[in-house]
């Protein structure tokens, strides 16, 4: 299965699209005209990643996002339930949505506390889909009229599912994102695999400003920082648990075990298993 993806526009925007992919380890989500969303998973499962967030997703399920980065993620045993992937997004751009409602979005206070949401698709929201569908796969059937009342029929869907208090409220907390610390950021993110690039464009920030903050905060490189924090959780792990190396090394965010064990020597001067097995010694005698 090869990438392809299908659209319908609005006012020379992307507003649905029907994405089909091979599955991936991770892909960026990085926002352009500060655009929430809404995603259905029509096949496969994935997790999405945000700042402080780590949510999973499969078939039957669907993403409520607010306009920040994140990451789309799978794991070994996600990619083992199929070969592909397909979802179909819809996009709110703050122009069109003010455009479409005649809103003001800037009178609405209302907030939630969350970036990320994992919604199950009801009758209505399945319905919805498969209309959509149609629309992309036909989308001679679909003037602007008709795009623009769709938008606004799944606006007045989720502002209902979502319990809030308006339709100007459910879209203005929409484009309201919850930044945290950078430090909690890191601590949250602190065990995955995440690169400083990504590390930085979860924090919204450059490469070059993301290490000049991450040596403030922490008073060395980032690259030196996640690899001791790695191998000390690792450690802990071979003497208190008989979590398998390998299972511990994919639990500390190593993308192998050669990885794994390179970093570990560094910082031990041994291997994880002779590691292990010198404690577990020094238990019995």
């Amino acid at each position: 299965m090869k990438f392809e993806q299908k659209v319908l526009t609005y006012k020379g925007k992307i507003v649905f699209e029907k994405r089909t992919l091979p599955y991936f380890k991770r892909l960026p989500k990085q926002f352009f005209e500060e655009e929430a969303c809404f995603i259905f998973v029509n096949r496969g499962a994935f997790s999405v990643r945000s700042q402080t967030e780590f949510l999973s997703f499969k078939k039957g399920s669907g993403l409520l996002a607010k306009c920040l980065n994140y990451f789309f993620e799978t794991t070994e045993s996600q990619r083992k339930e199929g070969d592909w992937i397909e979802v179909i997004g819809v996009l709110f751009y703050p122009s069109i949505i003010q455009e479409l409602f005649q809103f003001d979005l800037a009178l609405s206070n209302h907030t939630v506390n969350y970036n990320l949401k994992q919604l199950e698709i009801d009758v209505l929201l399945d319905h919805f889909k498969e209309s959509i569908i149609i629309l992309i796969d036909n989308p001679e059937l679909a003037d602007e009229a008709m795009i623009g009342n769709k938008l606004k029929e799944l606006v007045l869907l989720l502002s209902k599912i979502q319990r809030a208090p308006s339709q100007l409220d459910f879209l203005a907390a929409m484009f309201k994102p919850e930044f945290h610390e950078f430090k909690t950021i890191i601590q949250k993110n602190l065990y995955s695999d995440l690169s400083s690039a990504e590390l930085a464009a979860l924090c919204h920030m450059s490469v070059s400003s993301f290490k000049r903050k991450f040596q403030e905060t922490f008073k060395e490189s980032p690259k030196k920082y996640i690899a001791k924090k790695k191998t000390e959780k690792a450690a802990k792990l071979l003497v208190s648990t008989d979590m398998r190396i390998s299972d511990i090394a994919y639990d500390c965010g190593y993308e192998s075990i050669a990885s794994f064990n390179r970093n570990f020597k560094l910082q031990f001067g041994t291997s994880p298993s002779s590691y292990r097995l010198s404690h577990n010694d020094q238990l019995l005698s």
